[in-house]
């Protein structure tokens, strides 16, 4: 008599059920020989149901805990950054503010780690050193970024404390730094310096 066409129910059932008994022979074999322990069944704990009283009991204890324990000192925090206040730009909210941004922005970046695009990785590794480096400000109180923000948008400026001077008496000034007796110096100002500088030494010469 002709064997009847199965379907792949069918078949899957049949492929499933002789898997299942070979594994069930095998772990009985190993059990016989001592070869496989029998794990105890781990009970489960049923959660246990408060009431209303309870709740509030519990939040009350726990509120007393934390005002038993105060604010947190943040001992590992540099003096200096500790004591701004949280409406200064570079205090220790601000700032853990960007570092807590930048932590997602980096997991959500993880790809380009490797990437084959090289500035995927540059831009993977800008992100990485500006989280370093906000770190390293809470620790130390150095600032050693050039930029700062929650995404970096502001570039930091520096601040001429002491002024040099060449030899002729003029001083020496760098494009973007704050001067107190002329503000920032810009890239105008520089070429004007430069081309005063040419009129002098062609006057000097046209003398002699």
């Amino acid at each position: 008599m002709a064997r009847q066409p199965q379907t792949k129910e069918q078949i899957a059932s049949r492929v499933a059920k002789a898997q299942a008994t070979k594994a069930a022979k095998k772990t009985n074999a190993l059990a016989l020989m001592g070869a496989v322990a029998k794990k105890p069944i781990k009970q489960i704990r049923k959660r246990r149901v408060m009431t209303d009283e309870q709740k509030t009991a519990a939040i009350a204890r726990l509120e007393s805990a934390r005002a038993a324990k105060g604010p947190s000192k943040n001992v590992m925090i540099d003096v200096d950054v500790r004591n701004l206040p949280d409406d200064h730009t570079f205090s220790l909210k601000n700032v853990r503010k960007w570092i807590s941004a930048n932590k997602d922005l980096l997991g959500a970046m993880r790809g380009m780690k490797d990437s084959k695009e090289s500035s995927e990785r540059s831009k993977y590794i800008n992100v990485q050193t500006y989280i370093a480096n906000l770190e390293n400000y809470l620790r130390s109180g150095h600032y050693l970024d050039l930029q700062f923000g929650e995404k970096g948008q502001s570039k930091i400026k520096y601040v001429c404390r002491g002024m040099a001077y060449y030899a002729n008496d003029h001083p020496k000034r760098s494009v973007g730094v704050l001067y107190s007796d002329i503000g920032v110096y810009t890239q105008e100002m520089e070429d004007d310096d430069r081309r005063k500088a040419i009129s002098d030494q062609t006057k000097i010469r046209k003398t002699n």
